[in-house]
């Protein structure tokens, strides 16, 4: 039986507790547990998702409005591909990949990563779907989710080898927390999952569900 991703998170941290310093991943945590205490003003299910053009991996441009005219969207805000949770959920997700398709979605996912550390995450990874670059996560501030991460957090990251300015083309260490929505094929939020605590993610059956409801509700999902 295919392991949720619930499970496969534990099991990473599993094997964190045996290989890092507990003071390390217990500052972590404690980050990771106060980012899950504040509130984000997201934006929620039923408004309207905020346009956007970005480039991809490849450096060609994508809106939000060519993507909906063709159906659903799973739009996915991730920090990047230095974040191992991340890359947990976009695996998990890139393994429901078909079952979304089939549903009339399609699944897209967004960081404040530059398109050439995008690209390289998406051949490494092995990533079926569209990967956008959404510089200074301006794309994010407009759907109420980002944060700079600040004083120890930051310095806590930058020892443990994220070097954000470099992956993200800026310093100003600002980051989306993780969320998920579904958007039908009028360009309204039918779903939204926000969590600060970003060690915790939506799980991939729970999406399926949620796409598979907005297409059976008519919303203009196309196969």
């Amino acid at each position: 039986m295919k392991k949720t991703l619930r499970e496969r998170t534990d099991a990473y941290r599993d094997e964190l507790k045996a290989a890092a310093p507990a003071e390390v991943l217990r500052a972590f945590d404690d980050g990771a547990t106060v980012l899950g205490r504040r509130r984000f003003g997201a934006i929620q299910v039923g408004e309207r998702a905020p346009g956007f053009t970005l480039p991809d991996a490849l450096g060609r441009e994508v809106s939000l409005d060519d993507l909906v005219a063709e159906g659903a969207v799973v739009l996915t805000f991730y920090r990047g591909s230095w974040c191992p949770y991340c890359n947990l959920q976009l695996t998990a997700y890139q393994e429901i990949l078909r079952e979304l398709e089939e549903a009339g979605a399609r699944l897209v996912a967004v960081s404040p990563m530059t398109p050439d550390n995008s690209l390289s995450f998406a051949e490494k990874a092995g990533l079926c779907f569209t990967v956008l670059s959404d510089a200074r996560a301006q794309v994010a501030e407009r759907y109420g989710l980002v944060f700079a991460l600040e004083g120890s957090y930051r310095e806590l990251h930058r020892d443990s080898g994220v070097d954000l300015p470099t992956l993200d083309g800026d310093d100003s260490w600002r980051l989306p927390t993780p969320a998920t929505y579904v958007i039908d094929g009028e360009g309204v939020v039918r779903f939204v999952h926000v969590d600060g605590d970003y060690r915790w993610r939506l799980e991939p059956d729970a999406l399926l569900t949620a796409v598979r409801g907005v297409a059976a509700n008519g919303r203009r999902v196309t196969p």
